[in-house]
């Protein structure tokens, strides 16, 4: 599939050409073949995009309809987006290489999902209520916050982008959405959507940029919330940003999630549920558990079954609905997580299995699952987000050893706890300093907030809290009949 002509971003409710001749080739992580060549923003691509934004916010009609007529809105959006799903899940998998059988249902599925929680939880947010004390009756409002800046990652371009869409949107914000360069054709895909289920002109903007004019969107004047999801360097680029004018920012980033297999688990369920949780998206999703922290005493039986399960997984085209693990995003950051395996090995790590290419797969930015044994929590590999397919396991000697070892990291966004003891498992689960934690490999829903502590962000998103990240709040003071009829 080749993505031709993409010379325009859409901005104001239209496809308007970009204002120079800057672009890039999008090229196939399987085979290096381009894919397509699209427009990369300029300045003032940028001040066009955050104008229309501006002019639909301040002047338009889509913060001042009823959260009843925003829902209609959305309702149509999400069903014009299930008629093209496997559309855009194709879209997804050609431009960086994740394969279609997890596109499908944690791209395009996750994307339809997000809509229709937020539309349910939409009526349950605690818009506007009085509140009465005895020094006074306090009407607390609950407003859209504004133009909001959306920067989206390249590797979950589609569910990552409605954690932000559903929403801003549905709390009466304009968006600028910012897609990565190296996922630029998916994101396209809403424009035409929104257009056809009525959106108003200017609420939704999308323009594809690289770092220097990113930087200029978030620190745009114009520019109301920064809502960032991607590496934690950036994010600390953004909120230092942002801090300089006191913009508000959400910040989703990386994680080094740990799951702590106990003693009493089933290490076979447990090995099936990781072969999933930590290689997942080609091992690049942020809540990966790319750390498997067990006692010593049953360390050897669960490496076993590790390795049986890792070297089980299909490798191949990721337009193969068989296929498994698919190409890195780029030849970049295959180099850098190549990398990663050999200093794993310098430190005195030891491959179980993978650690190199598939055979047969030389030319694509392929690379094996590989899981590490006699890693110490010290090492490189147990410390940064490798963002691949390489996941480290750790030995421990009992317990509270192993929720120590597991919060001893700079992140904090996720982790997994394994135990037949439902009751034990969830006591150590509350133990861990992160933000979400799967028990015996039960996932949270769209439901739950989503979000980390320390380095994996500030903020959270999905589910009712994921509101919040959208609106100011305003007291008014009020008393008599209108407290009554406001109550």
């Amino acid at each position: 599939m080749r993505h031709d002509n993409e010379s325009h971003f859409f901005i104001g409710g239209r496809w308007v050409p970009a204002s120079s001749d800057a672009a890039f080739d999008v090229v196939s992580p399987l085979d290096g073949e381009t894919v397509g060549r699209a427009a990369l923003g300029a300045r003032a691509d940028v001040d066009a995009a955050v104008a229309a934004a501006r002019t639909a916010f301040d002047e338009g009609p889509w913060p001042r309809m009823t959260l009843a007529e925003r829902s209609a809105v959305l309702q149509r959006f999400r069903d014009l987006l299930a008629e093209e799903t496997e559309e855009i899940a194709t879209t997804i998998t050609t431009e960086m290489g994740v394969p279609i059988a997890q596109t499908v249902p944690s791209q395009a599925g996750a994307a339809l999902a997000l809509l229709d929680v937020n539309l349910e939880l939409a009526r349950e947010y605690p818009w506007a209520r009085l509140r009465r004390s005895p020094l006074g009756n306090a009407y607390v409002m609950r407003r859209p916050i504004g133009v909001v800046a959306a920067v989206i990652p390249w590797n979950a371009p589609l569910s990552v982008g409605m954690l932000k869409l559903a929403p801003a949107l549905l709390t009466g914000c304009a968006v600028i959405l910012k897609p990565s360069p190296e996922a630029p054709f998916s994101s396209n895909h809403l424009a035409d959507l929104a257009v056809r289920a009525g959106l108003p002109d200017g609420v939704l903007n999308i323009v594809t940029a690289d770092r220097a004019e990113s930087e200029y969107l978030v620190t745009h004047p114009g520019v109301d919330k920064v809502s960032f999801t991607g590496s934690s360097a950036a994010g600390r680029r953004i909120a230092a940003l942002c801090g300089d004018d006191l913009r508000r920012y959400t910040l989703e980033l990386g994680g080094k999630s740990a799951a702590i297999v106990l003693d009493d688990a089933d290490l076979g369920a447990a090995a099936k549920a990781l072969r999933t949780l930590s290689f997942r998206y080609n091992g690049q999703a942020c809540t990966n558990k790319t750390r498997i922290v067990v006692p010593r005493s049953i360390h050897d039986q669960l490496v076993d079954a590790l390795v049986a399960e890792i070297s089980d997984i299909r490798v191949g085209d990721p337009l193969d609905p068989a296929t498994e693990l698919g190409p890195l995003a780029a030849a970049r950051h295959r180099e850098r997580v190549e990398g990663y395996i050999r200093s794993g090995r310098e430190q005195g790590a030891v491959v179980a299995v993978g650690g190199g290419r598939p055979e047969g797969f030389e030319n694509g930015q392929f690379v094996d699952a590989t899981l590490f044994t006699g890693v110490t929590n010290d090492m490189v590999i147990a410390r940064e987000e490798i963002f691949g397919p390489v996941v480290a396991v750790i030995a421990v000697d009992d317990e509270d050893e192993a929720v120590r070892v597991a919060d001893d990291s700079d992140y904090g966004l996720s982790g997994a706890v394994f135990g037949a003891d439902a009751d034990r498992a969830f006591a150590v689960a509350q133990r861990l300093r992160t933000g979400s934690v799967e028990v015996d490999g039960a996932g949270t829903g769209f439901k739950a907030a989503l979000g980390g502590f320390k380095h994996s962000g500030i903020g959270r998103e999905a589910g009712l809290e994921g509101f919040d990240g959208f609106v100011e709040i305003t007291s008014f003071g009020v008393s008599g009949a209108l407290a009554d009829t406001l109550d």
